[in-house]
């Protein structure tokens, strides 16, 4: 589309001072919404507009979302097509090859990357695509151009299942457009190698983003007894025994990412070391009342999903610390993570902290750390720093 053919969307009296700042979005209120405006179809690109009518950018539109204007570039004229697209899958490329050095990565993370409400997680010739706003929804098949002429992938797997899509009035799918994914497919993180269910699995089938976690606690893991709780498909129990822990207890309620998991520890020779179980994370916690473990790993999945759970879903943390936390051995190391993007550095450190008092445990934070390098963070949108977790070493 020309840009004299795209509507205009004009932002009210005094709400421009936002994204003239850098912010990536436009909410619904700070938007004059006349008859005009609302009716434009879901997913519309637009020229976002401040209250004088200057250009202040192209932006994807969706009169009945939240989040209504959606920056794709601050150049106004810019035509959006698979060109468009592909320079900004060849430059997210070019950074994940420099950092990772191995094609098995997040190769779109959103706004990050230049591609709002969207994510691709690449696996070898494999990806996997989430499109979670109306804008990119239209864009799909320009996005899937893209990704052909960029990566000539043999596979690729929409994996339209995020409960926010229904926020865009979008319906949750997995389609598979390209090639098949029947079964797993194997991917290698930090040397080792792991499986993945691409079209059935949590999220993408992978979490990327405790990569640098990973390999900073199996170096702590040497040598060592290891728990590591909501293993999910082994990423940090099973890397621990490939890097020399001495035993590795897995614990899951799922059993396919436990058969996963299982299946990495026999590719990575260490079946022998690591053992896995079928539980309820916090069950299991308190049967383990008395253990001992030189390192206790707690990688639980978001416990607040929106604002009304944040609450309770908070004090979800503090229970599982308290619950955890006396399982670590005198001297030994305990990670705790959260992937709650509601959940602030500040209110989950209180957590973590009130958790070890109720738990009579001391100690000393030694790392807080967030998502690998391969999930950057817009510059406007700090607040998508989702991934926090803390490394202690428990008196």
């Amino acid at each position: 589309m020309s840009q004299k053919k795209l509507p205009s969307v004009l932002l009210r009296a005094g709400e421009d001072r936002r994204v003239r700042a850098g912010h990536p979005w436009a909410f619904s209120n700070e938007i004059l919404m006349d008859a005009e405006t609302k009716a434009l179809p879901p997913g519309s690109l637009a020229v976002l507009r401040a209250p004088s009518g200057e250009a202040l950018g192209l932006v994807t539109f969706n009169p009945h979302s939240l989040i209504a204007a959606r920056v794709l570039t601050g150049n106004p004229e810019a035509t959006v097509d698979a060109l468009f697209l592909g320079r900004r899958l060849a430059q997210a490329v070019a950074l994940r090859d420099r950092l990772i050095g191995v094609p098995y990565y997040r190769l779109i993370h959103a706004e990050a990357d230049g591609l709002p409400g969207v994510i691709v997680d690449r696996f070898g010739d494999a990806l996997v695509v989430q499109v979670n706003s109306a804008g990119m929804e239209l864009l799909t098949p320009v996005l899937l151009e893209a990704l052909e002429a960029e990566l000539q992938p043999a596979t690729i797997v929409l994996k339209n299942d995020s409960p926010v899509r229904e926020l865009e009035g979008l319906k949750r799918e997995v389609t598979v457009p390209r090639g098949s994914a029947d079964g797993t497919i194997e991917l290698v993180e930090n040397g080792a190698r792991f499986v993945a269910d691409l079209s059935g699995g949590q999220k993408t089938g992978w979490f990327y983003d405790q990569r640098d976690n990973r390999r900073f606690m199996a170096e702590l893991a040497k040598g060592s007894s290891v728990l590591d709780v909501y293993s999910y498909s082994g990423g940090f129990g099973v890397l621990a025994a490939a890097r020399g822990a001495k035993s590795v207890v897995c614990i899951d309620r799922s059993q396919p990412a436990l058969d996963a998991a299982r299946a990495a520890a026999a590719l990575n020779g260490v079946e022998q070391t690591v053992s896995f179980e079928k539980a309820e994370v916090f069950d299991a916690l308190e049967k383990s009342a008395g253990k001992r473990f030189d390192v206790v790993i707690c990688d639980p999945p978001a416990f607040v999903k929106s604002r009304k759970d944040l609450k309770t879903g908070a004090q979800g943390y503090r229970k599982l610390v308290r619950l955890a936390a006396p399982l670590v051995a005198k001297g030994g190391f305990f990670f705790v993570a959260s992937c709650s993007h509601l959940v602030d550095p500040p209110l989950f450190a209180e957590q973590v902290r009130r958790g070890l008092r109720d738990a009579g445990r001391g100690g000393r934070i030694l790392r807080s750390s967030g998502a690998a390098l391969d999930h950057p963070v817009h510059p406007g949108l700090p607040e998508t720093a989702y991934l926090k977790a803390l490394t202690l070493q428990l008196d």
